[in-house]
């Protein structure tokens, strides 16, 4: 093993170790707990059964949004003959009763969590040629969520990802390419699926007002979120043309950055690198149709799975507001897509802390505050406190099995 190898082990392994992975556990956990204590005794509006007595509620919209905004005082008036009651966080988490209908959704949720990264695993698969097996694309998805996980939103997984990939025997350069590609393929499937969202269901109700603080001097979402937008648009076009069109000068780029006197060290590695990725962008040039539509349905079925997730989760709590026809999906996969540009410039591992307060802030119309810390935390222990614990038990045994390539 090399030195320079030996190095980004250790630099591995003290980044990820178990103190470190309790980090984003502690951060989402106090953030969830934090909403529900100061939640649990504010008032919330809830649609009453149509046999139930005590609806002496009206909604009128006050504020002409045309939601539901059920911790609004203003947006409901008194009326004997109404359609809503007024209940705390309390009395609504007492009234849960886990039956057929939450069962069946709990499945759904577990469903999602499997489908998402079965499709990762064949993705990966596919994108390396079945160079790897099933059992070392399992490892490599997980311990790329991994370091997803364990680093800010922002950063992202991608280096060590390049990392993991070549302890697997791929070439740098390879490596390199996938990893780019993979991303790619992710935004391509955000920047695709925004506008059909967008023109199914609009945008007079998928932005909350503002967000907590200011973020690139505004506190409007729908702001940050076109920002971020547009970020994700240019970031994949310059991968598409450093890739697949200009290979060449995604080289000498490497090589211009790696002039600069502090990272004059790491001219000759950006050197073979880049002679990697332009032998790997003729390969990649050279793939049929089949190769590019089996690799973007895996990443449809893994991104689509993540975001029904949480649909289903909120589907478990639906029975206690009397109506199973709650929300609309599409709605709920909407804020999703909005929500995520606020995770993806995140400060904290894997938006720890930033998403549970996110979570509470987009979905308040749906039901109430102190419930949706409960959703949180069930939302988080399927989609990202897993790949915390699988990957820190993955990672030393994958580094041994790997020390030989």
């Amino acid at each position: 093993m090399t030195e320079e190898r030996t190095n980004e082990e250790q630099k591995l392994r003290k980044s990820m170790s178990w103190k470190r992975v309790l980090i984003p556990v502690v951060l989402g956990i106090a953030a969830a707990t934090w909403i529900l204590v100061r939640n649990l005794n504010a008032f919330s509006y809830i649609e009453a059964r149509p046999d139930s007595e005590g609806a002496r509620y009206r909604w009128i919209d006050a504020n002409s949004n045309g939601l539901v905004d059920r911790s609004l005082d203003t947006d409901f008036t008194f009326a004997r003959d109404g359609e809503y009651i007024r209940r705390t966080s309390m009395q609504m988490l007492m009234d849960v009763q886990w039956d057929t209908y939450a069962t069946l959704a709990l499945i759904g949720a577990l469903v999602m969590m499997v489908l998402r990264d079965l499709g990762y695993i064949y993705r990966i698969r596919t994108l390396t040629d079945k160079q790897l097996n099933w059992k070392q694309s399992f490892e490599v998805i997980m311990l790329w969520e991994f370091a997803s996980a364990m680093t800010p939103s922002v950063v992202g997984g991608s280096g060590i990802a390049m990392f993991i990939l070549n302890r697997e025997g791929i070439n740098m350069g390879k490596s390199t390419a996938i990893t780019f590609v993979t991303a790619m393929l992710d935004e391509l499937f955000y920047i695709i699926t925004v506008p059909i969202v967008l023109v199914i269901i609009g945008t007079s109700s998928l932005f909350p007002d503002t967000w907590a603080g200011e973020t690139f001097c505004t506190n409007s979402v729908k702001v940050l979120f076109w920002i971020g937008y547009f970020f994700i648009v240019l970031l994949t076009l310059l991968i598409t043309l450093g890739i697949f069109l200009f290979p060449g000068l995604f080289k000498k780029m490497l090589q211009g950055i790696t002039s600069i006197k502090v990272l004059r060290r790491f001219r000759r590695k950006a050197t073979r690198v880049g002679d990697e990725i332009v032998t790997t962008s003729h390969e990649l040039k050279g793939k049929s149709i089949m190769y590019w539509f089996r690799a973007f349905s895996a990443t449809l079925v893994s991104w689509s799975a993540r975001f029904l997730t949480l649909n289903f989760i909120l589907l478990i709590f639906a029975p206690n507001f009397y109506r199973s026809d709650l929300f609309n999906h599409l709605d709920v996969m909407g804020r999703q897509l909005v929500m995520w540009v606020i995770m993806l410039i995140s400060p904290t591992p894997g938006g720890s802390g930033i998403a549970e307060l996110a979570l509470a802030k987009f979905f308040d119309y749906l039901m109430p505050v102190g419930m949706l810390a409960i959703v949180a935390i069930i939302w988080r222990l399927m989609t990202y406190f897993p790949y915390l614990f699988v990957g820190a038990i993955i990672l030393p045994r994958f580094l041994r099995r790997t020390a030989r390539n």
